[in-house]
Order: structure tokens, then C-alpha cells, then sequence
């Protein structure tokens, strides 16, 4: 792995840190002010906090936990397991997929998908 390699993972493990420890305005500086985000349809990161909070408010308990992230380029994708949130048994545990593009080392666009999430 290279030295940039290792740099855009550790981007996203801060942001997840971020997002664990609900510090979200530490993420700002991990973002670039044009960050689109293709899951809200959305630019800055302002409606990722929005999100972020939204999330908390339903699953104050929740936390991510990068279990995989693969570096490929500019692409950083993450398999992030979710814990802190109660799921009927016999269901599956909930999962995050994401892909980041970075520049200059920064976050700039996200896709991403979840599953196993108890409906609401």
C-alpha cells in the first residue's frame, strides 16, 4: 500500500471516528467544500451532517466499523459493519457500502448503500 494509499483510508476512518463519537463538525476540514454526496443527491457536506444527525436521532446507539477498505486510485470503498442497533433476531446484521473519490486529500463524492437496517 502505498503512502497515499494509506492516507485515504485513514480519511475515512477519521470520518467514521467522527461519526462515532458524534463530533461531526470535526469532519468539515475531511470534506472538500464541493463534496457531493450521490445517496442524498446532494452537495457540501452540511446534508451529510443532517444525515449523520437524523441517523442518531433514530439509532443513538449506532456506531460504524470499517471492516474492509479496498484503495484503488482515487477510489477509497468501505464494507462497514453497524452496531448499536437492536435487529429482530434471525435477521442480519446491518451493513454500509461506500465508495469515496478523494482530492487533494479530501473527501469529494460518495456513493454508498446500506441493507439489514430495521425498518422504521
Amino acid at each position: 500500500m502505498t503512502t497515499r494509499d494509506r492516507a485515504s483510508a485513514a480519511l475515512v476512518q477519521r470520518m467514521q471516528e467522527c461519526f462515532n463519537t458524534r463530533q461531526f463538525d470535526q469532519a468539515d476540514d475531511l470534506f472538500l467544500a464541493g463534496f457531493f454526496s450521490h445517496p442524498l443527491g446532494a452537495a457540501g457536506f452540511e446534508a451529510g451532517k443532517s444525515a449523520w444527525r437524523q441517523l442518531v436521532a433514530l439509532y443513538p446507539a449506532m456506531r460504524v466499523v470499517a471492516e474492509d477498505i479496498l484503495v484503488d486510485g482515487d477510489k477509497v470503498a468501505v464494507r462497514s459493519s453497524v452496531e448499536g442497533i437492536a435487529i429482530p433476531e434471525g435477521d442480519p446484521a446491518p451493513v454500509l457500502m461506500e465508495i469515496f473519490r478523494v482530492d487533494q486529500g479530501r473527501l469529494a463524492e460518495m456513493w454508498g448503500a446500506g441493507s439489514g437496517f430495521p425498518r422504521r
